[in-house]
């Protein structure tokens, strides 16, 4: 069975890109627009690897980087225009 990520952007053209690139290296992708819908995906689906989006609306990924921390080990990987260092390690 092929790995499965999670890709939580609110920006539908880096989810575009990144569910093709993904998808040609052979592995499934599950798409999330926001921070709630990012919580309920991992909470249905389990992914093997979430990438996330750290300035989106309403729910930043650091706060849900927090929370996802709070019961769940799944790797995570930043995305960010920003050219600082931020960590959200519970």
């Amino acid at each position: 069975m092929p790995s499965t990520i999670l890709i939580v952007d609110d920006d539908p053209h880096i989810r575009q890109l990144l569910v093709f690139a993904f998808g040609k290296a052979g592995l499934e992708t599950i798409e999330a627009t926001d921070g709630e819908a990012a919580l309920a995906a991992v909470e249905r689906h389990a992914p093997d690897l979430v990438i996330l989006d750290i300035n989106m609306p309403r729910m930043d990924g650091l706060e849900v980087c927090r929370r996802l921390r709070a019961h769940n080990d799944v790797p995570i990987f930043f995305l960010s225009s920003r050219d600082d260092e931020t960590g959200c390690w519970a």
